[in-house]
């Protein structure tokens, strides 16, 4: 006979359960449903992160530079030193075959007398004192002994020198690693963020920087005398690039970072200064208050110094400012970066 039981109701605390479970899955359905997507940055938010990005990146560019230029430096310093190691070596292979002739000239006549066998002993510091002692050579001896042991300490010294000098480089050589990576990670990141504008925003920025530019230039045109003769015929050099793009790392003649452009700009007036902006602050004369500039004047921005360009008058400046710009003139007020001093060259 069929069970006509009746099927087990569900308790009260369970049904309570499923109830608050299905609201709150409702609520949070709705919830999403209704949520605002997330906001796409401003135009002028996009422009503000990427300065910033651009600025360290220039930093980091000119910490580049150093380790660059450092390396050059090392590496010529290398060259030197084991071109005169090579020489040196010559020089102690001939002094040595000198007396092995001589000593090869008495074994043949039965006549090599213990000065000789002395002269040749495996420690020549040893025998000299002992020599000395027994006046058993003669002054020529001695003084060709003495040059040998000048010779053998000198090329020593300059195997150490180079062996240093070698760790150095390598070191410098993984900062020059470390700073390229760095730059690009920086400037890629901008990219990234460039790349959310749209094209009627992209331009609006292209448009805003391009009338600014032009604003200063005017403001700079007619500023005063330059500062002197090779300041000028520098500025001259340097406002014959007006247009040439910023690449970090570059330094001429078709583009330029800030410092490539100052040192590359002097180059041409027949005047040579240091590739990097810091070492840039450190030459001339020192000139404290933009009311003392004069036009050709360098001027150096940031705690850091790691921003250089000329002074151009009427508080303007003509240098290469960042990535995705051009060489121009610009108000030192928009430059982004305090104003530490000038620099009279």
């Amino acid at each position: 006979m069929a069970s006509h039981r009746r099927p087990k109701q569900p308790s009260r605390a369970r049904v309570t359960v499923l109830t608050t479970a299905a609201a709150a899955a409702v609520a949070i359905s709705s919830q999403a449903a209704n949520a605002a997507p997330s906001e796409k940055p401003s135009k002028d938010e996009v422009k503000a992160k990427v300065d910033k990005l651009y600025q360290e990146a220039e930093q980091a560019t000119e910490k580049y530079n150093g380790a660059k230029e450092k390396q050059e430096k090392l590496q010529k310093e290398i060259s030197t030193i084991q071109d005169n190691v090579a020489r040196g070596q010559e020089d102690l292979n001939e002094m040595r075959d000198s007396i092995g002739l001589a000593a090869a000239a008495q074994y043949r006549t039965g006549s090599m007398d213990s000065s000789v066998q002395l002269f040749l002993s495996s420690d020549p510091d040893d025998y000299l004192d002992k020599a000395s002692t027994l006046d058993q050579l003669s002054s020529q001896q001695v003084e060709s002994l003495k040059k040998i042991q000048d010779k053998q300490r000198e090329l020593a010294q300059d195997r150490a020198e180079a062996t240093e000098k070698l760790k150095d480089l390598a070191s410098t050589r993984t900062e020059l690693g470390n700073k390229k990576k760095e730059v690009q990670d920086k400037l890629a990141e901008a990219q990234k963020l460039l790349n959310t504008l749209t094209a009627q925003e992209k331009a609006a920025l292209t448009a805003e920087q391009e009338r600014a530019s032009r604003s200063s230039e005017r403001t700079a045109l007619g500023s005063g005398a330059p500062a002197s003769g090779r300041a000028a015929a520098a500025y001259a050099a340097a406002q014959s690039k007006i247009g040439s793009p910023y690449v970090w790392g570059a330094a001429g003649p078709n583009s330029f970072d800030c410092s490539g452009f100052t040192s590359w700009a002097f180059a041409q007036a027949g005047v040579s200064i240091p590739r990097v902006s810091q070492d840039q602050a450190m030459i001339g004369t020192r000139i404290n208050s933009v009311a003392d500039l004069k036009v050709g004047d360098l001027v150096l921005f940031a705690n850091d110094l790691h921003h250089v360009g000329f002074y151009a008058g009427n508080g303007q400046i003509l240098h290469s400012p960042r990535t995705g710009a051009y060489v121009r003139y610009e108000s030192m007020k928009t430059i982004g970066e305090p104003f530490r001093w000038g620099v009279r060259v």
